[in-house]
């Protein structure tokens, strides 16, 4: 026990660098954490990690050893997890990072239901716009688009990611028609800009026959995020290139129309981000298998495409 001890307090701290991270996570001190690796070296007869007072980093020892147990120590960690739920049950802190907005209109309403499946199961959801690193920042999945993956993450895609072209009916009735793209130019236009980089994308249209034009607006204003360019586009301000899932409610309501509903910008994909693990966390497998079924059964995958 003492070993699989400190080759977890090893494997904590490679995977966040940072043993005061992984006695945060493993809630020991960092002290212990320092102390229980430098015993698995001494064992070893090999030094694992480069200290020194800014950084954590591993040596080519540590590298090899890390790649030959990591995955075999997460296997183990799980089972032993899964063994332990609550009477067979899934149980445990599930962290899940997702947008904001929807994560709010789309994952949330499902809470009350997961959690009649898995009354064990105690949510730790992060709303937030920001790409996070699952590993390093210890989440067990994260809903999103275009996230890296590095090393031990797998993506489940659960839709496209098309955004389209909208706009509020007093504005389209107050300036000239809008039947291709070319008509785009010279409309005012409510544009996103990237948080991670802060730049608006130059994105192409693409047609339902996936012919291609460049998108043609006149960047009136920017935005953080769809739900507020929907919300300057009902007040007459301009044609918003938004997101699919955040549009729908305003499309639904006739707030907005579709501008060229033919057209539309292909972003990616709507993903499930989890660790790669021949067995997961029950915690974790449950919540991959219930958004994987609550998708489908509420058909947000075609509700999503702008097809």
């Amino acid at each position: 026990m003492e070993h699989f001890n400190s080759i977890e307090c090893f494997v904590c701290s490679a995977e966040v660098g940072s043993f005061a991270e992984a006695a945060r996570r493993l809630s020991l001190t960092p002290a212990a954490v320092g102390k229980s690796v430098a015993r698995l070296e001494a064992g070893l007869g090999v030094r694992l990690f480069q200290r020194s007072t800014r950084s954590l980093t591993l040596t080519e020892a540590g590298q090899r050893f890390l790649a030959e147990v990591g995955t075999s120590f997460h296997t183990i960690q799980n089972a032993v997890a899964n063994i332990a739920s609550a009477q067979g049950q899934p149980a445990g802190t599930l962290k899940v990072s997702m947008g904001t907005i929807f994560g709010r209109l789309y994952v949330l309403p499902l809470l009350g239901e997961f959690l009649r499946r898995y009354p064990a199961i105690s949510p730790d959801w992060h709303f937030d716009n920001r790409q996070v690193d699952l590993i390093a920042q210890g989440f067990d999945a994260a809903i999103g688009g275009g996230f890296e993956l590095p090393q031990g993450v797998v993506a489940r895609k659960l839709a496209v990611a098309h955004r389209v072209l909208v706009a509020s009916t007093g504005y389209l009735a107050s300036h000239a028609p809008i039947s291709h793209p070319d008509d785009l130019f010279g409309h005012d236009g409510i544009l996103i800009r990237s948080p991670q980089t802060g730049r608006v994308r130059n994105w192409p249209l693409t047609s339902r026959q996936q012919t291609q034009s460049p998108l043609s607006l006149k960047q009136r204003m920017t935005m953080s995020d769809s739900e507020a360019a929907c919300s300057a586009a009902e007040q007459g301000l301009g044609v918003a290139l938004v997101s699919m899932p955040f549009a729908l409610p305003y499309l639904k309501s006739g707030a907005l129309q579709r501008v060229l509903p033919d057209w539309y910008v292909d972003d990616g994909n709507i993903s499930l981000y989890y660790r790669e693990h021949k067995l997961l966390p029950g915690k974790s497998r449950a919540f991959v298998d219930f958004i994987i079924e609550q998708f489908a059964e509420q058909g947000l995958a075609q509700r999503f495409s702008a097809i």
